[in-house]
């Protein structure tokens, strides 16, 4: 029996809440369609890659996509997340953290009304700015809305780090599938969380740049754009390698991650100059105290479609 014919099943299980396999045996056609269908789907190209199978035995069901279908199949390995770090998962003890990031998830939103936004580029000035905790703990406040699907990528393949304060492996992750090495369906892990799904950054590498830079990130992005609500991307600092510019080029947005009272302003005015023609959201500023941390998410570009005019500029102080 094929991965297909097996993911499919597994998916419309989950989504009838348990029926029976043989309730789910296909019709004769089944091969057929996954001959025509399924098979340029999982190569690529956008029209493909929302072909809906219909199982049927005896009585109508739901329609189950193949990336649904085989979304539902990814392995689901054991978390062990770092509570101090990924704030969602001890809620409890960290209200104050968690409702900013309620407070950006609402920015964002806001923007996507004007703009389109999906895949965002969470970057910083420099290391230790704080870029992995804002992108770890968005992609959670962001997944907490209801039918919302999400997929965080640990896109930085010099520093991967998402994967430890996940408690997640580490491999297969992005290398190894920009290298060749497996396909989508093998790197990307499905989360304790509903709705969550994370791609590790996978083996360390010699040449990440040229990976990124290879094509299949963006091959990757567009094929799996359709099943996500949200894309979130992890990447090097900005102003000292040339990785985040090349994943800006497969993004739809920005956004940079200063810390409070220690990036300098003209090293981050500086990183926003290296995506200069590229739209950057806005400035999320970490570590903030006191009465600073209300305002802590609060400048954003607020340009209209097209307008490229608030491009490029440096976060206000």
């Amino acid at each position: 029996m094929s991965r297909i014919h097996d993911a499919l099943k597994k998916a419309e299980l989950e989504r009838t809440g348990g029926l029976t396999p043989e309730r789910l045996e296909p019709p004769p056609e089944l091969g057929a369609l996954e001959a025509t269908q399924a098979g340029p789907a999982l190569r690529g190209g956008a029209e493909n890659s929302a072909a809906t199978l219909t199982q049927t035995h005896g009585e109508s069901m739901s329609p189950v996509t193949v990336e649904e279908a085989l979304l539902a199949n990814c392995p689901q390995p054991a978390w062990n997340p770092d509570t101090k770090m990924m704030l969602f998962f001890d809620e409890q003890n960290h209200g104050l953290g968690t409702e900013q990031f309620r407070t950006l998830r609402s920015h964002l939103y806001h923007l996507r009304k004007e703009l389109p936004l999906k895949r965002l580029l969470i970057t910083s000035p420099l290391p230790k700015e704080g870029k992995t905790f804002v992108a770890g703990n968005l992609a959670h406040a962001l997944v907490r809305q209801e039918d919302r699907r999400v997929l965080l990528v640990d896109a930085d393949l010099r520093v991967s780090g998402l994967h430890l304060w996940l408690g997640a492996p580490s491999t297969p992750g992005l290398s190894d599938y920009l290298a060749g090495g497996v396909d989508e369906f093998a790197v990307i892990q499905r989360g304790p969380i509903d709705n969550l799904f994370f791609i590790p950054g996978g083996k360390s590498v010699s040449n990440p740049s040229e990976l990124i830079g290879n094509g299949r990130l963006k091959t990757l992005l567009d094929r799996l754009a359709p099943s996500f609500d949200w894309i979130i991307l992890d990447s090097p600092p900005a102003t000292l390698v040339s990785d985040a510019k090349l994943l800006a080029d497969v993004c739809d947005g920005v956004l940079m991650v200063v810390l409070a009272s220690s990036t300098p302003f003209d090293l981050a005015q500086k990183s926003c100059q290296e995506f200069r023609g590229k739209r950057i959201l806005g400035v999320a500023l970490n570590r903030a105290q006191g009465a600073s941390i209300y305002s802590s998410f609060q400048y954003y570009n607020q340009q209209k479609p097209g307008d490229t005019s608030g491009e490029g500029k440096p976060p206000k102080q």
